[in-house]
């Protein structure tokens, strides 16, 4: 039970913390300051919901799954930057600057989410979401790159969009950086899907070999190897 005494006090911190932010809340503030007050609750709710698990479960290690799962943010004094661990795959913050923006609610869902979508990204490859309509599969990939600092530009899919529209969307999200999430996905017309996704391996296939300038669509642009491509789909 030793073992287990900073997880308890970290609790009682964390409790403190979120019974301070409620109350704030509760104050006649302004909407900006209302905006972040709202955004840290959910932030650290889920934090509290952590430590609570890992609390009653008796994780005592920093290999310890409960903990390794979640997503983290250390700084590395030798390279001078922020990094984000999950899991086995680390990222680099970015630093784009989001706004102020309210929080996803994470679920026991979200973090499973969370680590399939940081997963496949360590792995060269997109993620694809799926699911009814309205269950949170576009704000789940916008939630995790402002956790990430990724600008994420979402496309809503139809069958109006061609192959030209799309290189032109794709070499924009190669050379920025950014995350491109393509909304309803399975609307595009089955024709323009087939050319869809060999521009989509031209880009993963690039990251994978830590290009810096590729060849796309015939014309010779530069990569960010920050970049990701995520697709959602409804049934039916």
């Amino acid at each position: 039970m030793q073992e287990k005494k900073p997880l308890k006090k970290l609790r009682k911190k964390q409790n403190l913390i979120l019974a301070t932010l409620q109350a704030m809340s509760r104050k006649e503030i302004g909407k900006i300051l209302r905006c972040k007050v709202n955004a840290l609750c959910v932030i650290e709710i889920h934090s509290r919901d952590t430590v609570e698990k890992m609390y009653k479960m008796g994780c005592m290690t920093v290999s310890a799954f409960e903990w390794f799962s979640q997503l983290k943010f250390y700084w590395d004094r030798e390279r001078e930057d922020c990094y984000i661990r999950q899991t086995n795959t680390s990222s680099v913050y970015t630093y784009e600057y989001i706004g102020n923006s309210g929080r996803l609610v994470i679920t026991p869902l979200t973090d499973r989410c969370y680590i399939t979508l940081t997963t496949a990204l360590n792995l060269f490859r997109g993620g694809s979401p799926q699911g009814p309509a309205g269950t949170g599969k576009t704000e789940t990939v916008k939630d995790l790159g402002r956790a990430l600092a990724r600008w994420v530009v979402v496309t809503n899919c139809s069958d109006g969009l061609d192959y030209k529209a799309m290189s032109k969307t794709f070499a924009g999200i190669a050379q920025s950086g950014c995350w491109g999430c393509f909304d309803e996905f399975n609307r595009i017309n089955i024709e323009v899907l087939s050319v869809v996704a060999q521009q989509i391996l031209a880009v993963l296939l690039a990251l994978s070999l830590f290009m810096k300038r590729f060849v796309f669509d015939g014309s010779d642009i530069k990569l960010d190897g920050n970049c990701g491509i995520f697709i959602t789909m409804n049934p039916g």
